[in-house]
Parts: C-alpha cells; sequence; structure tokens
C-alpha cells in the first residue's frame, strides 16, 4: 500500500490516480497545518491547505476508490512557524518548505503510513529517485521549469529508500494531460505559488502576530553608514531585495545586509550583493560521505530554488561544514537559505541529474 500526500492541486491528484492505474493500493491524506487566520482567500488563491483543498483531495481520492484520511498538523506546522518568524528575526531568509518536507511529508507521514500499513508515501513533486552502488540517490525532475530536488536535499537514505515521486519524469503539461485524461475535478485548478500558512501572501503579517517584536523599527543606511530613511521591521527584508525599501534614490538599489543587532537595513548596489565565498553548515549527504577537512568536491551549487546553479569547489572544514568557493562572483546568497549541491558532469560517481547533498547557509 502507498500513502499518497493530496494536497488538493492537480500534481498530486495526477500522482495517486498514476500509481492507481499502475494497480496500486493507495490511501489519500491531507495534511491540515491549522492556520485559520485569513481564512477567507480571494477566489483566485494560490496557496493550499485551505478547506476547499481539502474538500478537492477528499472529491479525488473518491474518484479514485481511495480511503482519505485528514490529519491536524497543527501543532508541527507551529514550529515551523516559530522557526520561520525566529529567523526573520534574527535577519535571515528561512526556507520553511525544505524544513516541512523533511520533518513532516517524510517525517511524521512516514510515521503515519505505518500505522495503515503503507510502506511508502508518495508526493507530487518533480523529482526523482534511485538506487545505485548500495544508496539511495536524489536525481532532478526532467521539467527543469518545475525542478524540486532543492527542497528534498534534506531527505535521509531512509526516507528516499520509502519516497515516490511518480511525477518526476514528466512535464507539466504531460500532468495537465494526464489530469483531463483521468478527468480529475482539479485539472484545470491554478498553481500553488504561496507557502502554505502564508496565505495571503503576505508574510509579514504572520511574523507580527507571532512576534511583534521581529519588526522593531530602526534605520536603511547606505553601505557607508548614510541614512537614508527608516524601516518598520528587518524581518519585512531579504538579502537582495529591491522593492519596497521605502526609500526614494536616483538609482536602483538592493539589501545588501541585515543587522538585526541594531535593527539596521543596509542598502546597496547590485555590485555589492557579489560574493565568491560562503559557509554552509547543517549539511544532508546523499550521494557521498560528508567531506573531510581540506578535502575538496566540484558541483553546481544552487542558492536559491529559481537559481541555475554556479560551478564550484566545496571544501571539507573541521567543523563539518563546507566553504563553498565560486569560480565566478553570485549575487544574493542569503544567509538562512539552503544551498544545494548537483553534481556538474566532471565526477563519474554522481549521474549528471544528482543531487549530492545541501546545507544551509551560514554566512
Amino acid at each position: 500500500m502507498i500513502l499518497v500526500a493530496m494536497s488538493g492541486g492537480v500534481d498530486s491528484s495526477v500522482t495517486g490516480a498514476m500509481l492507481k492505474r499502475d494497480g496500486h493500493d493507495i490511501v489519500g491524506l491531507f495534511m491540515r497545518n491549522g492556520v485559520t487566520a485569513g481564512s477567507k482567500a480571494k477566489s483566485n488563491k494560490q496557496g493550499c491547505c485551505s478547506l476547499e483543498d481539502s474538500n478537492d483531495a477528499r472529491f479525488v481520492a473518491s474518484q479514485l476508490g481511495a480511503r482519505f484520511y485528514v490529519l491536524n498538523f497543527a501543532e508541527d506546522f507551529d514550529r515551523i512557524i516559530s522557526y520561520f518568524v525566529d529567523e526573520y528575526k534574527r535577519g535571515r531568509t528561512p526556507n520553511p518548505c525544505a524544513v516541512c518536507n523533511t520533518d513532516l511529508k517524510f517525517g511524521k507521514l512516514l510515521d503515519y503510513a505505518r500505522t495503515v500499513g503503507a510502506d511508502k508515501v508518495a508526493t507530487g513533486h518533480y523529482a526523482r529517485t534511485e538506487h545505485r552502488d548500495g544508496r539511495w540517490r536524489l536525481l532532478r525532475g526532467v521539467d527543469r521549469s518545475k525542478d524540486q530536488s532543492y527542497y528534498l536535499f534534506g531527505l535521509t537514505q531512509e526516507q528516499l529508500s520509502r519516497a515516490l515521486f511518480p511525477l518526476g519524469g514528466l512535464t507539466k503539461a504531460q500532468v495537465r494531460a494526464l489530469a483531463s485524461e483521468f478527468e480529475l475535478k482539479t485539472r484545470d485548478k491554478p498553481e500553488s505559488m504561496e507557502i502554505c500558512f502564508v496565505p495571503e501572501g503576505d508574510y509579514r503579517t504572520v511574523v507580527a502576530k507571532h512576534d511583534p517584536e521581529a519588526l522593531r523599527p530602526g534605520r536603511v543606511v547606505s553601505t557607508i553608514g548614510e541614512v537614508l530613511g527608516e524601516h518598520g521591521g528587518i524581518a519585512g527584508f531579504t538579502i537582495g531585495q529591491r522593492r519596497g525599501l521605502g526609500i526614494a534614490a536616483p538609482k536602483a538599489l538592493y539589501v545588501v545586509r541585515l543587522e538585526p543587532e541594531t535593527s539596521t537595513v543596509v542598502v546597496g548596489d547590485e555590485r555589492d550583493l557579489e560574493i565568491d565565498e560562503m559557509t554552509v553548515s547543517n549539511l544532508n549527504w546523499i550521494s557521498t560521505e560528508p567531506l573531510a577537512p581540506s578535502e575538496h568536491l566540484r558541483a553546481m551549487v544552487k542558492v536559491r530554488y529559481r537559481h541555475e546553479g554556479a560551478p564550484a569547489t566545496l571544501t571539507g572544514q573541521d567543523d563539518g561544514s563546507v566553504r563553498v568557493r565560486f569560480d565566478q562572483p553570485i549575487l544574493g546568497a542569503a544567509p538562512g537559505q539552503c544551498a544545494v549541491f548537483n553534481a556538474d558532469g566532471t565526477d563519474g560517481r554522481f549521474a549528471p541529474d544528482e543531487v549530492i547533498g545541501g546545507g544551509w547557509i551560514a554566512s
């Protein structure tokens, strides 16, 4: 039996339909996050986990003849929200989707799967897995515009062994076509683009509700210390941000640094965003053993979901972190975000589409 994480969207619906078509016994499960604020969502809402989403997931499960459960993960999401707010308060940029995938979708859900007799969990992620040379491997999705392996870098060997990604070899267009072929209720449903516990798209509201101190006013200054204006809290800014700075300037300015101790936002030119090195900690290695101190590894390093990746050399450090040195400077790597290491095609140990591992940008 396979447990299918059903969000009420087209991707998870097609995931369930494909498995059912292929003769698998499936059970559908909807994760309720317990967030009710802002539940009066617009008709074109782009989030997930609403009552409408739950009803859509239930309807599709019924179409597929599958049992369906709704589990309340409110306490677990509260911990993720606390992490989300705390990271912004510290002047860092959180990545709650990566945390959710590791801790909930392939953590709590795998535990629950055992209670209903399921040995695997399937999701609608655009990614792939394979077992080779004694290890489970995570591969990028065939549709590069939808590839979601970036958010899955934290999965362990145990989690990967029980994970199924039926959409990994398909394009989004093919998934839509299958949804129509299966006559699924969700076939024309819009994409889910927002963080599930920020249904209105304004994460500042979530931050203010959970920790008003995170929105302590402060100054906006230039890289040379010139005061340019004031702001309503560093939690409203991320590294590389250009819009919404609240100041008038004759040229484009970007957030280049956040100083939570003094609640200061530092802005500068685009070139001030350039970095050629960074430290990545709290690593998870999928395709290889951890790097020993001073050991090197070449990889393409992604510093955000839409980043194409940049060639770099990874060097193991004494504390288990890695130092990443890019061949050419890159723009806007934000502490708190994920850095994911993809194969660059030069090391025969890894497939060209392989995710070697990843971690969290420390500095």
